[in-house]
């Protein structure tokens, strides 16, 4: 008789999803919680440097405006293709500039949200996990960045909404380009998938550069620290990363050299930016940037982590602590020379943040939350309340979310849109040079909102004076002109302003005056200098 030899039959293993279908796999979740944080944090276009890019767009589309100190609206254009592709967009749809602006606002939040969905794919094992990490991020996406005066992402568009996300893709790609066990034992196709993450890492980063150099430069020093850590030798490993830290500290003390002094006029600008320099945060902002290494130290080294999440963790602890110690040596107040202080070395803590925010969203859905909904619905209805609390403290006199085309009830925008509506084009208006953080003005943007020129004021056009030595001058020569301006006389005001061109004036109600004064409501009023 014959014998039958039964083979024993294999059972199938799950093979990860190949690196495009995972992609794919985050797109509708991404989109979701997007327009769930937008949700969640507002929307103010004109506030802050919103209302600057805002401004240039607008220049862009209606060159007549902003005839006087077109400087302040049209410098930062020289650095970023972001007002031209906006107001490219404009003209090829013929649709409304506010319109596109909201449209991109969801988008940036989705794109920061997608990229962090494909670190996690690479980081955590889980899709648990993954979601407990972009979920965290939604939720956080405005989270202040310790004492550099930026949000991880802002409440309203501008070039960083969209470098910042570039960079983390960039970050994805680079942990791709490196990861040492892929699912497949073709070495030929591993090698492909290699150079594919290598290509796709690098447009990445140069879209992101053409958009905000600086957040670029700091996007490819961790894409190279992330790499560095990829070696498969401990020798090797740590002969790159060394280099790649003096690279990082010498190349930064070379700028500092290179730099020719710097005028009194400048370096009063520069001390106005106080957030530049570490020495002058607070106890807490410094904590700040302490807190966040710890956090991505322990999720270095901690048991069972994969070796992407290593990576990761340990490529960005060292370029926090490079930028920290850049920013403590050499961006200094007493310098003579401020050229690393004006590049904010600090903001390396933007990718930082998100980073942090991911591997820490995936420890607590992995450890703590896992499958219980009510401590999901725990953590993230506290965060929730605690990101509107904010947001209603911050622009308490204006609208949740400032749509297109909706009624403002902020006394200060409706003078504004006054103006853009009964002056002249040409019109040159003087405001108070601290008007951006007088109570109940919410940071609103007079440029943008009301189209028309003005001095240059202290907080964001001091800003622009700080990165731009150029425009040193006309911002001092502003900011001197319009201070007090609400306490002073007409005679002073007529004396001080007509030489400079100015035709408005925008005073708080309660400021005395005889001029005539065809706007006023609540809290501001328009006059007329004669």
């Amino acid at each position: 008789m014959a014998t039958i030899t039964t083979l024993p039959v294999e059972t199938p293993t799950a093979t990860p999803a190949p690196p495009t279908r995972r992609r794919q796999s985050g797109v509708g979740l991404t989109a979701l919680l997007a327009l769930l944080a937008a949700l969640l944090h507002g929307y103010h276009p004109y506030a802050e440097d919103g209302g600057l890019y805002l401004a240039g767009v607008r220049k862009l589309l209606q060159p007549e405006l902003y005839p006087q100190q077109t400087a302040f609206v049209t410098e930062h254009l020289r650095f970023s293709v972001f007002a031209r592709v906006v107001a490219g967009l404009v003209r090829i749809s013929h649709g409304d500039v506010m319109v596109w602006m909201a449209l991109l606002y969801v988008g940036s939040f989705w794109l920061l949200l997608f990229a962090g969905w494909q670190v996690a794919q690479h980081c955590l094992p889980t899709l648990q996990a993954r979601l407990g990490a972009v979920a965290l991020l939604a939720v956080c996406i405005t989270l202040p960045i310790a004492g550099t005066s930026l949000l991880l992402m802002d409440q309203y568009v501008t070039a960083r909404s969209f470098a910042t996300p570039l960079g983390l893709l960039a970050v994805a790609a680079a942990l791709e380009a490196t990861t040492l066990n892929w699912p497949t034992t073709e070495v030929l196709v591993d090698a492909r998938r290699r150079r594919r993450a290598a290509l796709r890492c690098g447009l990445l980063l140069l879209a992101a550069a053409v958009l905000h150099p600086l957040m670029a430069a700091f996007a490819a020093a961790l894409c190279a620290l992330v790499a560095a850590s990829g070696a498969r030798k401990a020798r090797a490993r740590n002969v790159a990363l060394t280099a790649l830290a003096l690279l990082a500290l010498g190349g930064a003390a070379l700028l500092q050299l290179a730099t020719p002094a710097e005028t009194a006029t400048y370096t009063r600008v520069a001390m106005t930016r106080s957030y530049w320099f570490l020495a002058r945060w607070a106890w807490y902002e410094q904590f700040g940037l302490v807190a966040p290494l710890l956090i991505l130290a322990a999720a270095g080294w901690w048991p069972g982590s994969t070796d992407a999440r290593r990576r990761l963790a340990r490529a960005t602890t060292l370029a926090g602590a490079l930028a920290s110690l850049v920013a403590l040596t050499l961006a200094r107040p007493q310098l003579a020379v401020h050229l690393v202080a004006r590049l904010q070395p600090l903001r390396m803590f933007v990718l930082v943040y998100v980073v942090m925010i991911l591997l820490l969203g995936g420890w607590l859905a992995e450890h703590w939350m896992r499958n219980r909904p009510s401590r999901w619905l725990l953590v993230f209805a506290a965060l929730a309340a605690i990101f509107a609390t904010t947001e209603r403290a911050t622009f308490p006199a204006s609208s949740y979310w400032e749509l297109p085309g909706a009624h403002t009830s902020n006394p200060w925008e409706q003078a504004f849109l006054w103006a853009r509506s009964h002056t002249p084009t040409d019109a040159l208006f003087a405001l108070d040079a601290h008007y951006i953080t007088a109570p109940g003005e919410d940071a609103q943007s007079f440029r943008a909102i009301a189209q028309r020129s003005m001095l240059p004021d202290f907080s964001k056009d001091g800003g622009e004076a700080a990165i731009t030595p150029s425009l040193a001058e006309p911002w001092a020569q502003g900011v001197n002109a319009q201070s007090q301006l609400d306490q002073q006389d007409d005679a002073a005001r007529i004396r001080t302003l007509r030489p400079l061109g100015v035709s408005w004036l925008l005073l708080q109600r309660d400021a005395t005056t005889n001029l005539p004064c065809p706007y006023q409501n609540v809290q501001v009023k328009v006059c007329r200098l004669p």
